[in-house]
């Protein structure tokens, strides 16, 4: 295999789309920052050229991975293909999660650095797993969190898999433990069969910026862990942040990635200056995000012109200093009397306006559901269907099409259906947060 030098890390550009006009009184600026990085390295399937890397993937072995046996034998299958994936030069570690956390492979408080003997050994290590115990995330994720401070790695992952309730540890318990890791390394979750929350394995992908999905089948594990492996084998780019600077006087009013997933950030900002704050955005392989920032501003007279907002995605320091830009963008603002200028809407912005709607429709209607409204899970699906249509989500469209029979996508029509698989509705709403890129 080829060896990667320093000089195959991502480079990052920042693309701004607004309308830069306001009308005389107006004072909100929206803008979606187009974020990519490209020009890294290939993700070489036990390859060697590591990524200064590490990842923990933590396995549930709750009594409930027995029923039925192909969820535990899955598992094992999956997290050995996984392993599979890691490559030469990586550090990894194999945790079994029940109502306490227990590390299968290395032991010793430590991780194994891949290669084709620690990986033979980690495989003949998870033929041991069996199925038995409670369940407390919280538990498998601080240590977790450990054993990835136990090397000196700059990028450090995560993987969950779990297939029941968290039921062993409180909610409060299970919030502390995300609070710890947050910001310690990032972590994707997955729910295998349809016994498990959707909301708490959403919700530790969310707080520890990875992703989350269903896995409805226990086959179908193998081919989602080797491609969520593959996925973290490409991260290059450790704790990148967004940094907001605004001028005396303007405010943040939100800050959310809308693509390739609806996330809030708003909340997450970290003061960096007495008018900038950074926004955390995880780990960075050759990928493109978007970003929808508003930024609410004093008013001013018609003709006036303003720098609303300087957004750059940086890397901090580890001691305080100077942080390393790697790109950056500007959000300007110009007062019109020109009242068509004014009004119009960016494409950018209409569209992950549109995007985020959709979602907030999603979210709605599931509730709407689970509460016995059926008129108002009728309605919100509809209009589901319909901003899915107008927007060429087309995933979604298929996703609601399992919950719905669509008369007319258009304006929204639609029926619920008489009979939808708690697979079906769980995958709608799990995938809720995912959006369809506009075509700039």
């Amino acid at each position: 295999m080829a060896n990667f030098s320093k000089s195959h890390v991502p480079r990052f550009s920042a693309e701004v789309y607004q309308n830069v006009h306001l009308p005389e009184g107006g004072r909100e600026v929206n803008a979606i920052v187009t974020a990519t990085a490209t020009g890294g390295r290939p993700a070489l399937v036990g390859g060697s050229g590591a990524p200064d890397a590490g990842v923990v993937i933590m396995v549930d072995c709750s009594g409930s991975m027995d029923h039925p046996p192909t969820k535990m034998r899955g598992a094992r299958e999956a997290t050995a293909a996984a392993i599979d994936t890691v490559r030469d030069g990586v550090r990894f570690a194999v945790v079994a999660g029940t109502h306490r956390a227990a590390e299968v492979y290395p032991g010793g408080g430590r991780l194994a650095i891949a290669d084709p003997a620690t990986r033979d050994r980690a495989k003949e290590a998870l033929r041991k797993l069996s199925a038995g115990g409670g369940t407390a995330i919280g538990t498998w994720l601080r240590l977790a969190g450990a054993l990835l401070s136990s090397a000196d790695v700059s990028i450090r992952h995560g993987i969950v898999l779990t297939d029941g309730r968290n039921e062993h540890e409180s909610a409060e318990e299970l919030r502390a433990a995300l609070d710890t890791c947050a910001g310690r390394f990032t972590c994707d979750t997955r729910g295998v069969g349809t016994d498990w929350e959707v909301k708490e394995v959403t919700g530790i992908a969310s707080a520890l910026l990875g992703t989350a999905d269903i896995v409805a089948d226990p086959a179908g594990l193998t081919a989602d862990f080797t491609q969520m492996m593959e996925k973290a084998m490409g991260k290059e780019v450790a704790d990148v942040s967004l940094r907001l600077w605004t001028p005396v006087g303007a405010e943040v009013v939100f800050v959310k990635q809308v693509a390739p997933t609806i996330e809030d950030l708003t909340d997450r900002r970290t003061d960096s200056g007495a008018r900038s704050g950074d926004y955390p955005t995880g780990s960075w392989g050759d990928e493109s995000r978007d970003y929808h920032l508003c930024v609410r501003v004093p008013d001013a007279d018609v003709g006036q012109e303003m720098l609303a907002a300087r957004v750059s995605l940086i890397i901090p320091a580890p001691d305080g200093s100077t942080p390393q830009t790697l790109a950056h963008g500007l959000v300007r603002v110009v007062w019109t009397d020109d009242l068509a200028a004014a009004t119009s809407i960016n494409p950018q912005v209409a569209h992950y306006t549109g995007q985020a709607e959709l979602l907030r429709a999603i979210q709605e209607g599931v509730e709407a559901v689970k509460s016995g409204n059926t008129d108002d899970a009728t309605a919100k699906y509809g209009r589901a269907v319909q901003l899915a249509n107008a927007s060429g989500n087309e995933e979604t469209a298929k996703l609601l099409a399992k919950v719905v029979d669509v008369v007319d996508a258009a304006t929204g029509t639609v029926r619920l259906k008489a009979r939808v698989s708690d697979a079906d509705e769980m995958t709608l709403e799990t995938r809720s947060t995912k959006t369809v890129r506009v075509t700039k």
